[in-house]
């Protein structure tokens, strides 16, 4: 029965990823919308939810970064071995793709609570006997290649993973899209039911991500005729997926009955990009117990059990958890994160220095040189209250940009030093993200507003009293309490201003709350300290977390 013994049973609905971060030693994620997947999966097996999640294997994963020490990146494969974690299966199906029938098998990873749930994920394989060496490729790389891979791999996640569904005998009762690298899945659909478009509009649920026009997946309709080949009519395509190209959010948005945002704030902004469409927002959330650290974990256990299935007793912390125990907690994880990076760097940090945190991808958008806007002022502000910092993000291979402002931050340290200690470590993945979110005093987020979606490691840094101290863009509008639950950073995006002016705030702010606010109360108001920390947690880890998520899909996208 090819281990799918009970796997099968009901009807279930299919969750389509390019990207899912399950552990460290599978890395078939390069970002938060992997890491978000992994978690949406982890609820459902905890909530026992009738799952089933379909993604690429990507053999060679994203890629491994080398920094050099001036700070320039070097990628390399991350090989692994996917007979480690999970067993191939024996079905196989096909796609078309320029004219040769490409085949494709899947691996089966069990992901199994302790509740007692299990949610089957299968990874698409290209890499099979009878494929040229060109096909077998498609699997290898996460967004790696050009348009045309790109295409290709879209092609078998979409169309592929529909028939290896069907071929395995499960009964699926939605499809969810996951950002519009699945959507071919609504064309497969489209054929599978005589181009009934209702039909196929009451399957489908699609989550957008992409508040920025050029994440979404445009495609040139000759190279799209070229991969297809003849199996799709252009024509046809055209009128769900746009005139000019072939964009991939558009074909999700006209072949789904349900449309939703990652945040409220996120929700605004895709009503706009997409007039006409009704778009919902479902805040995205984490998963409270793969998030949490090991002290605040047995500290949620002695004091509010059951916790981790049912995060909303966290909202209880305040009540309680003495001052002590809180920090306490946090002392431990800190000094697990400072003994981590002083192994990784000899930069020589300490454990009783305020410590920020900074970690997400090296991409220009996210604006890490905000900090860095008047380098004596930060001189200053750490004459009056030490402070260290510690940073991580991959750039993507094609992003000059990117690589560029890893650079720039190797220069910012070595011009900082002997005054302020700052790393930035190499190789960012989830057990390096879980040290950071669970050790730092503050997490810093300063993205360009509105092109945060959602982010969601300030959720995770709020589940281990870790403060946010953040541009209000994505989730933050919503979580954000000032000087209650962390700190803004800059004026309301409902303010309005143009992009200059609104730099100018920002920075004037950061500085201003980090001299006199932020780092005055860490050495000198310590229960006013703690007191925010039991707030954090309180008010945000009760309510962005996974579990709350999934509950609002159910309801609202999957019933």
């Amino acid at each position: 029965m090819d281990d799918l013994e009970g796997l099968l049973k009901g009807h279930k609905i299919a969750f389509f990823s390019m990207e899912v971060g399950l552990t460290n030693d599978i890395p078939t994620y390069a970002g938060g919308l992997g890491i978000l997947a992994g978690d949406t999966i982890r609820s459902s097996a905890d909530l026992r939810l009738p799952l089933v999640a379909v993604t690429l294997i990507s053999k060679k994963g994203f890629f491994r970064q080398e920094l050099t020490p001036d700070g320039k990146q070097i990628e390399h494969p991350q090989e692994w071995d996917p007979s480690k974690y999970m067993k191939l299966l024996s079905a196989e199906v096909s796609v078309h793709i320029q004219g040769r029938a490409v085949k494709v098998k899947a691996w089966l990873y069990r992901l199994q609570s302790v509740t007692g749930g299990v949610v089957p994920v299968l990874f698409l394989d290209t890499d099979v006997e009878g494929n040229t060496p060109e096909d077998r490729e498609i699997t290898f790389f996460l967004y790696g290649g050009d348009q045309r891979y790109r295409v290709k791999q879209e092609v078998v996640l979409g169309i592929g993973g529909v028939r290896m569904l069907d071929a395995l005998g499960f009964k699926i009762r939605k499809y969810h899209i996951n950002e519009g690298h699945g959507s071919f899945l609504a064309l497969e659909l489209l054929h599978k039911h005589a181009m009934d478009t209702d039909k196929v509009h009451e399957l489908c649920v699609f989550t957008t991500h992409t508040p920025v026009e050029a994440g979404h997946d445009k495609f040139n309709y000759d190279l799209v005729k070229e991969i297809l080949d003849g199996t799709a009519d252009i024509n046809e395509l055209k009128k769900f997926g746009g005139n000019d190209n072939l964009n991939m959010t558009l074909l999700a948005l006209n072949l789904s009955n349900y449309v939703n945002g990652v945040a409220k704030q996120h929700r605004a902004v895709s009503q706009r990009m997409f007039a006409g469409y009704e778009i919902h927002a479902v805040t995205n959330g984490i998963h409270s117990y793969m998030w949490t650290g090991e002290s605040y974990r047995k500290l949620y256990d002695k004091y509010l059990p059951g916790w981790a299935n049912e995060p909303e007793l966290l909202a209880r912390v305040a009540d309680g958890i003495p001052h002590e125990e809180i920090w306490q907690a946090h002392k431990e994880q800190k000094k697990a994160l400072i003994d981590y990076v002083n192994e990784l760097t000899h930069v020589g940090m300490t454990y009783d220095t305020f410590t920020l945190g900074f970690a997400r991808r090296a991409t220009e958008y996210k604006r890490a040189r905000l900090l860095f806007s008047d380098l004596e002022r930060l001189k200053k502000i750490n004459k009056k209250g030490k402070f260290q910092m510690i940073f991580a993000g991959k750039a993507h291979p094609r992003d000059t940009q990117g690589k560029k402002l890893i650079e720039d931050l190797f220069g910012y340290a070595k011009k900082l030093l002997p005054d302020i200690k700052m790393v930035y470590l190499e190789n960012y993945d989830i057990n390096m993200a879980t040290k950071l979110v669970t050790g730092v005093d503050v997490w810093l987020n300063t993205p360009l507003k509105p092109l945060e979606a959602s982010g969601t490691s300030g959720m995770k840094a709020a589940h281990n009293g870790v403060l946010n101290f953040s541009v209000l863009d994505g989730w933050w509008v919503e979580g954000w309490i000032e000087g209650v639950t962390g700190w803004s950073i800059g004026p309301h995006p409902d303010e309005g201003l143009d992009i200059q002016e609104g730099y100018q705030k920002e920075v004037e702010d950061l500085y201003n709350k980090l001299e006199y606010v932020i780092i005055p109360m860490f050495y000198t108001r310590h229960d006013d300290w703690v007191r925010m920390m039991k707030k954090t947690i309180g008010k945000i880890a009760y309510y962005f977390n996974s579990h709350r998520m999934m509950r609002r899909y159910v309801t609202e996208a999957y019933l």
